[in-house]
């Protein structure tokens, strides 16, 4: 495949159970550019090789004064030197392609791993670590599969110069084809502590990159308290510990160097003094010499790539280990994605009723559903359950799946999951781009960005963004909107997000406090624009705002992970004391009284359910 071809249809399904599988399974995934870039390769290095052999020709040419042979050398150096240079050029074109191509297949499955997972990503691993893998472990990865063709290549040519040299002066070829395996070999023992430093170096890098991206993603938080020194010299700390970790792996790596230019070095010598006693005892041609002394230095090229695949796995095993580590999360504790495919049921019916097990919480089709819970972190996790995205701290034994319809949410294929239900949580994210870029997301159609914007209550967000838009731009959806929308006020930007979501009509709409930035006139008018606009279509509110509740068709109150009470907001609020005691926000002593009262209800209901079947028995 072409750098042009990028990105691929389908980046494929990994191999994430280790870093060097997935290494391999990169490697098997370029066959065909590892086989054009071992071919440029071997023509380059065969020339490389060729070389030695065609100056000892000339030389002996000369000594013997063949004119006619000392042209064919000629014409052969002429061909060699053709071959070494286009066979470097061709293989370092190939040698980048696959090295881009490696790094685009790896951001690509990162692209989608984070598209399958959501926010569910960032609670099982650090949006620093995320970045880190993003960025400097999928360049490490390329590097070390567009090695792998050049270190074959580079091999192949070692090889043959030893073997010609046994051929063409045997003699002194014998010294050379005992000393190259030492001198490939010679590191060996080094290299797994190199590589030991290496990994120690990446952890340390790898936890720098993540301190500072999550300093930066909270650096407007740090600054309202003062913390931006505290977490300045953290990173300093963790940079000081970044910078010893570097400078004791690249002892090693020079230690590697300086063994790989000494002991070819000493062969080189020891080739020299021994074969000038042969020449001077008759045993040895000149140009015979003259070709070993040449592949013995020509072979210093070569076998620099052995240091540099040994270095190119020290630095791509642990970013390897790191793109597996992501690769491997799945959406649940389902099959492989092979497998699983061809169990994934149908999508259901529309207008099927929504359904959590866990909490017993039903949202009927078509109705708009509040959801009261008094823990806001129990809201979180029903708002990312009710999107099909179990919680991660419960074992995978004790999770049960939100029912659409009566069929599994976490069993339908992301894309039917993600077109059903739509879940917009707490802080939403703006991504910089015009307004109408913002609203170019998948949706029914049935809804137009217009309308949306109005029962968002957007009007004053509009003039803002085309008061700050440059001369000339008349329309707001033609505005842009800054990084995250941080030139917009928090309601502003909450106003928007809704806004987007509702223009995306899916079937089922969760919003976890939509309206929790907004004053209370703003977040009646909202209440009033979601209910219209969604009239007939399911939507799931998770708010303790009573001007919310009181525009619900039903609502339910969630106390201690179970359903407690449904009814309608004046319904609840006057029959059921610890309803009332969250939304109207009572102290600890009139909740603790409201849960005795709510205890008592109970024991009366109970005790006359008794009596009825006492009395019809």
């Amino acid at each position: 495949m072409q750098i042009s071809d990028l990105p691929y249809p389908d980046p494929g399904v990994p191999d994430a159970r280790s870093g060097p599988r997935f290494l391999v399974w990169l490697g098997r995934g370029q066959l065909g550019g590892q086989a054009k870039s071992l071919c440029w390769g071997l023509v380059h290095f065969g020339g490389v090789a060729g070389l030695p052999y065609a100056v000892g020709l000339g030389v002996e040419a000369v000594v013997q004064r063949d004119g006619t042979r000392l042209m064919l050398v000629g014409a052969l150096l002429a061909l060699i030197g053709v071959a070494i240079s286009v066979g470097d050029a061709m293989l370092h074109r190939t040698a980048v392609t696959n090295w881009i191509t490696a790094a685009a297949r790896v951001q690509q499955l990162l692209a989608r791993k984070t598209a399958e997972l959501g926010s569910a990503l960032t609670r099982r691993v650090a949006a620093g670590e995320v970045v880190a893998v993003s960025t400097g472990d999928v360049e490490k990865i390329g590097w070390f599969v567009e090695a792998v063709s050049r270190f074959l290549a580079a091999a192949f040519s070692v090889v043959a110069i030893c073997v010609g040299l046994l051929f063409f002066a045997p003699s002194i070829g014998v010294v050379v084809a005992i000393g190259v395996p030492v001198l490939a070999l010679s590191v060996l023992p080094l290299l797994p502590r190199a590589t030991r430093r290496a990994d120690v170096q990446r952890e340390k890098a790898g936890k720098a990159t993540e301190l500072a991206s999550d300093t930066v993603a909270g650096l407007r938080v740090l600054r309202g308290i003062g913390g931006e020194e505290l977490f300045l010299g953290r990173y300093r700390e963790a940079s000081q510990e970044v910078r010893k970790a570097a400078v004791r792996s690249a002892r090693m790596w020079a230690l590697i160097s300086a063994i790989q230019v000494l002991l070819p070095g000493a062969l080189l010598i020891t080739v020299v003094w021994y074969g000038s006693v042969l020449v001077l005892d008759g045993r040895l041609e000149v140009g015979e010499l003259v070709a070993a002394f040449s592949a013995v230095a020509t072979m210093l090229y070569p076998l620099r790539h052995f240091e540099e695949i040994a270095m190119a796995y020290s630095f791509s095993r642990p970013s390897a280990v790191r793109a597996a580590r992501v690769l491997s999360l799945t959406r649940t504790d389902a099959p492989e994605p092979e497998a699983a495919r061809s169990q994934i049921p149908g999508a259901p019916a529309p207008g099927g009723d929504l359904y959590d097990p866990a909490t017993g919480l039903l949202a009927p089709a078509g109705r708009f559903t509040a959801v009261v819970c008094g823990d806001p972190d129990l809201a979180g996790r029903l708002a990312e359950r009710l999107g099909g995205h179990p919680a991660d701290d419960v074992p995978a034994a004790d999770r049960v799946s939100v029912l659409l319809g009566g069929v599994a949410l976490d069993e339908l294929a992301l894309d039917t999951a993600r077109a059903l239900v739509l879940v917009q949580d707490k802080d939403p994210v703006l991504l910089s781009g015009t307004l109408r870029e913002l609203f170019a997301v998948p949706a029914s159609g049935a809804v137009e960005p217009g309308a949306a914007l109005t029962a968002a209550q957007c009007g004053d967000v509009l003039d803002a963004l085309l008061q700050s838009a440059p001369d000339g731009v008349e329309d707001p959806m033609d505005a842009r909107i800054t990084e995250r929308g941080r030139s917009l006020s928090g309601g502003q930007r909450q106003r928007l997000a809704l806004a987007r979501s509702l223009a995306t009509d899916p079937e089922v709409l969760v919003l976890d406090e939509p309206t929790s930035a907004v004053d209370s006139h703003t977040e009646a008018r909202i209440a009033d624009g979601i209910a219209a606009l969604r009239a007939g279509r399911t939507t799931v509110v998770l708010a303790s705002s009573p001007l919310l509740l009181d525009r619900a068709d039903r609502v339910v109150l969630i106390h201690e992970g179970r359903v407690a009470a449904t009814g309608t907001h004046r319904e609840l609020l006057h029959g059921e004391p610890l309803y009332r005691a969250v939304v109207t926000r009572e102290t600890d002593e009139e909740q603790r009284a409201a849960r005795t009262e709510l205890t008592r209800l109970e024991e009366a209901r109970l005790e006359k359910a008794l009596t009825e079947i006492e009395e019809s028995a």
